[in-house]
């Protein structure tokens, strides 16, 4: 492992090697960012910083660290030694797996957030100059996620606190104690909360999301059963990993100070009509089921992202048809891929 030091306009971007994260060094590396990555590999894969030619897009040797952030000392052999942070590094998985595994969700989340920003609060102002924390809509409160067709959730809702999920509960404790970090030490901050993220590269296992995991099912079937986990009402605002990638973009430039900003749009989309959407790339005729004894989270929850517009110039670009589509088309042929075949997915 290399230093990092004396490294100009450097960014660290944690849980570098999973959607989010892959989409975002891409993109970085593009605008002349000096890009590092860590990452525990959980979810993740470093073939996800490849580009279209097949070469890693930063030097893997040097600017990539498999690292446990669990552990303290593996937090600070990294924080402070690039000048920004984008920590989208979490336990996170889908809504059947954050139900059986709170426990442990919430238990990890809190150690890999409490370490990063125990980590930068030793290095301090003088080594980091901003940090972009990646906060989630799970942490609003369940009272206003009870319902179908809901209002817009705004951020000054998330108080009093009562989150439905260990999952909400521990992206919002890592929301608090890095406002406390700001205050403490004066490094600019910022969190995003985001909605439904999807797109690719996706993982379809036995952890992957909503969408991911329908259109596997889609692509296996009649082999594999389409199940749609609950009765198919449940809503979300489903944004694409390529908006949520520009509005980290320019909350690296206009976030700071800013509390939190909501990243998604400002209306839902039922299960039940994500599956027809998908149903209908595919071709096939499929027949879902629903299956009721499955979790299937809370009821619906959308975005006022008035504030993104307004502090970022962000708004959603990417519809949920096109995005559906990109995503088809990379599952299905990933899944014919002998590295697919190889994890045993």
């Amino acid at each position: 492992m290399s230093s990092l030091e004396n490294e100009k306009r450097s960014i660290l971007v944690t849980g570098g090697c999973g959607m989010i994260g892959s989409n975002l060094v891409k993109r970085l590396v593009k605008e002349g960012w000096d890009v590092f990555v860590a990452d525990d590999l959980w979810r993740g894969k470093t073939g996800y910083l490849y580009d279209d030619d097949q070469k890693p897009v930063i030097d893997l040797d040097r600017k990539f660290f498999k690292l446990d952030l669990c552990d303290p000392k593996a937090c600070e052999s990294v924080i402070g030694k690039t000048d920004y942070i984008v920590h989208l590094a979490a336990r996170v998985a889908g809504v059947e797996y954050v139900f059986e595994n709170q426990g442990d969700i919430f238990r990890i989340n809190n150690l890999i957030n409490s370490n990063v920003f125990n980590a930068a609060r030793k290095a301090g102002r003088e080594k980091i100059k901003g940090i972009i924390y990646a906060g989630t809509a799970c942490s609003f409160p369940y009272s206003r996620q009870d319902t179908l067709d809901p209002e817009p959730l705004k951020e000054d809702e998330l108080f009093p606190a009562y989150p439905e999920s260990a999952y909400g509960w521990s992206k919002l404790m890592g929301q608090l104690e890095l406002g406390y970090l700001e205050k403490e030490t004066g490094i600019p901050c910022c969190t995003l909360i985001f909605h439904n993220v999807y797109g690719t590269p996706a993982d379809t296992g036995v952890r992957a999301q909503v969408i991911p995991a329908l259109i596997r099912r889609a692509v296996n079937y009649p082999d594999e059963e389409f199940v749609v986990m609950g009765n198919g009402e449940q809503e979300r605002a489903f944004v694409h990993v390529d908006d949520v990638t520009e509005a980290i973009v320019l909350a690296l430039e206009k976030g700071w100070g800013e509390d939190c900003i909501q990243i998604g749009p400002s209306f839902c989309t039922g299960i039940g009509k994500v599956s027809e959407m998908i149903i209908d790339i595919s071709g096939k005729k499929i027949i879902p089921r629903f299956d009721i004894s499955k979790p299937e989270g809370n009821k619906a929850r959308c975005a006022d992202y008035s504030k993104a517009e307004r502090i970022l110039g962000w708004e959603p670009k990417v519809g949920l048809k096109d995005g559906l589509g990109r995503c088809y088309e990379w599952i299905e042929k990933s899944m014919k891929s002998d590295e697919y075949k190889r994890d045993g997915r």
